[in-house]
């Protein structure tokens, strides 16, 4: 089962027991919302405000802005959230932000913004926006940073359940799992033509650094 919150969802009464057919590895969690926060801060020291792209109706981006707006104030940081549907709505969305100084932007996973990624990325850089994305190959495209699961990880975790269920295991029976393991990604080109300089304690800790 690949969903954020299968608890909120009402897939599963619980992560530790899940009481009936279904099981599996959630692919994301919700603390990631203040620690994509935490990381745009440090590679765009600079921010004052950022604007978080939600989908309207989703459980789990629901979460992740509660993680982000948790994570603002320590971080003397106004968060926005701005609900999109449509690639037009996300345009609508980045000029918008770029009207603010000092502004930032956090793409959370949903389909519409995987869509719409070439256009995303292209806009963030024309505006001169620092903005962090859920998943390496943002970065990879052009994306300033990018931090999320290691889906080769998530893949092995999921066929280790399959092996389980196929051997006689009860889903019922399986956790949850949550993932275990994420990457950060960063694109050098990218701050280098927003003029950030990243500090070397995040070039330390990346799992990709692309020059």
């Amino acid at each position: 089962m690949r969903v954020s919150d299968p608890v909120g969802a009402g897939f599963v009464n619980s992560l530790a027991r899940p009481g009936g057919n279904l099981t599996g590895i959630t692919n994301f969690e919700f603390a990631m919302g203040g620690k994509w926060l935490q990381l745009l801060k440090q590679i765009a020291p600079l921010t004052s405000h950022v604007t978080a792209l939600l989908y309207p109706g989703m459980i789990a981006h629901d979460g992740f802005w509660r993680t982000i707006e948790a994570a603002a104030a320590p971080l003397t940081v106004e968060a926005r959230a701005i609900l999109v549907r449509h690639a037009a709505d996300i345009e609508s969305a980045i000029v918008a932000a770029a009207g603010a100084p000092n502004n930032g932007v956090i793409l959370l996973p949903h389909a519409i913004i995987e869509a719409n990624r070439f256009m995303i990325i292209e806009m963030a850089a024309r505006h001169r926006l620092p903005a962090i994305y859920p998943l390496r190959h943002y970065a990879a495209a052009g994306g300033l940073i990018a931090y999320g699961l290691e889906p080769r990880n998530l893949y092995r975790q999921v066929a280790v359940y399959v092996d389980r269920v196929l051997r006689g295991a009860r889903p019922a029976e399986l956790p949850v799992q949550q993932p275990t393991r994420f990457e950060l990604a960063i694109n050098l080109r990218t701050a280098s033509a927003l003029g950030l300089d990243v500090p070397p304690s995040l070039l330390a800790i990346a799992d990709e650094v692309i020059e």
